[in-house]
């Protein structure tokens, strides 16, 4: 694939989200500040990539970023405040996570909450253009998919190890049988 490096500058980091539409787990977000000439022909948005290849873009953008910030917000959370409030948060929790300040933020999407002091940028389908939005979209998902592999270990009928929580018919049914559990978003249409 061939993306841009940067939106406006070096120090930048690309921020991306995974989970929004999903009935159970957090919402995850990343923002990754990658070195300058970074180069990965494999790179591109998480959704269009094979898990064993995100994986192994996980490793790569992991020893190679400047800096990574992870933001995780449960399912609490999301049903207090929304799936888009718990979204830009989750964010905001990964660039205040990040060990450096950036110098700008590049949003994949077309909204965020300012966040002080460093100007953004929102881009649309950012993961598949810039190097550095795709890199937070690949962080975000390994993060979430991780997470939700390891809630499937307790509650294994949801088959969350295979849908990380996202609306299957599998999963449907799994619900309609079993009932909700704590994971599950109950403001979400589950059934």
């Amino acid at each position: 694939m061939n993306l841009q490096p940067f939106l406006t500058s070096f120090n930048e980091a690309g921020c991306d989200e995974a989970g929004r539409g999903c009935l159970a787990g957090p919402v995850v977000a990343a923002a990754v500040i990658l070195p300058e000439g970074y180069q990965n022909d494999k790179l591109d948005d998480s959704k269009k990539i094979s898990e064993k290849n995100r994986n192994e873009l996980r490793i790569d953008i992991e020893k190679k970023a400047v800096a990574i910030g992870i933001g995780i917000v449960n399912e609490r959370k999301i049903e207090k405040i929304n799936i888009l409030q718990a979204s830009l948060l989750a964010m905001h929790i990964a660039v205040k996570n990040l060990k450096i300040l950036p110098s700008h933020l590049a949003i994949d999407g077309n909204k965020f909450n300012p966040y002080p002091k460093i100007n953004h940028t929102c881009v649309i389908k950012g993961d598949g253009k810039y190097m550095n939005i795709a890199a937070a979209s690949i962080i975000a998902k390994t993060t979430r998919d991780k997470i939700m592999k390891k809630l499937s270990e307790s509650d294994p009928e949801y088959l969350w190890n295979q849908n990380k929580g996202y609306p299957t018919k599998k999963h449907r049914e799994a619900i309609s049988r079993f009932g909700i559990t704590i994971h599950h978003r109950k403001s979400f249409k589950l059934t």
